[in-house]
């Protein structure tokens, strides 16, 4: 099967920049969107041979997830545990092998502004996928928005403490990965540099690529030996994010 992610910044926006040309060329099973800053009805979006499946943010033009699925789900459910709900940042998908889950972690802010909700989200979400782990296996995808290690970005030292980049934040993903979750991307491609997912629109970044790798596909541990590729798209533009991909035999 073939996953992909996006962080789409605005699916309204990103109709307008080859977004369909992209979907079309990534031939996915399975095409998760975050960020799609929209309520039901704002944009239509009806590829032929999928469902499609949206969880919007009470406040209108933000946060937003939306998953497109040739396969038909068991069931679908939104947040996490009837928990982090109003934001639209979690789906998750069960299927009969497997369990997907699409997600918009959110962001820290400024000097950490919102930290303390992040902690709490990421105490929750790591809970969530635990307990989904114990039933069957796990696909976990999104914008989690952490660079894990000083190689997921292009200047660790100067980013050291900021949003995304905070000790907190980098050992919740330490905590999950730890908890029998494994970073597909990293566990094909270990010691590969300069492989970013995401480029501030200020200072040319993504020209330079000076990026950050903060959208991922992580998977339960005992399905990483059926991990056939682990892509980064920085080839298709229409957000400052590119699409992620997962290939897995599952």
């Amino acid at each position: 099967m073939k996953f992909v992610s996006w962080n789409v910044n605005g699916f309204r926006a990103v109709l307008g920049k080859g977004f369909d040309e992209a979907f079309i060329a990534q031939d996915a099973d399975f095409f998760c969107l975050q960020e799609t800053k929209m309520q039901p009805g704002q944009a239509e979006y009806d590829p032929p041979g999928y469902e499609d499946f949206w969880h919007s943010a009470e406040r209108k033009g933000y946060s937003g997830t939306a998953v497109f699925a040739r396969h038909q789900p068991l069931k679908v459910e939104f947040g996490i545990g009837g928990t982090h709900f109003d934001e639209g940042r979690v789906m998750t998908l069960e299927y009969p092998d497997f369990f997907l889950v699409n997600a918009y972690v959110p962001n820290a802010q400024p000097e950490l502004a919102r930290l303390p909700y992040r902690m709490d989200f990421e105490d929750a979400m790591r809970g969530h996928l635990v307990a989904l782990d114990r039933q069957k296996p796990v696909v976990y995808c999104g914008d989690l928005n952490v660079a894990h290690q000083e190689i997921d970005l292009k200047y660790p030292r100067q980013n050291r403490g900021q949003p995304g980049f905070s000790d907190e934040e980098r050992e919740k993903m330490t905590r999950l990965l730890a908890s029998g979750f494994t970073d597909s991307f990293r566990h094909l491609y270990p010691d590969r540099a300069e492989a970013y997912t995401w480029w501030s629109y200020r200072s040319n970044a993504r020209a330079s690529n000076a990026g950050w790798r903060i959208d991922y596909f992580i998977v339960s541990d005992r399905i990483a030996d059926r991990i056939r590729e682990a892509g980064i798209q920085n080839q298709v533009f229409g957000s400052d994010h590119c699409p992620v991909t997962l290939e897995i035999d599952i």
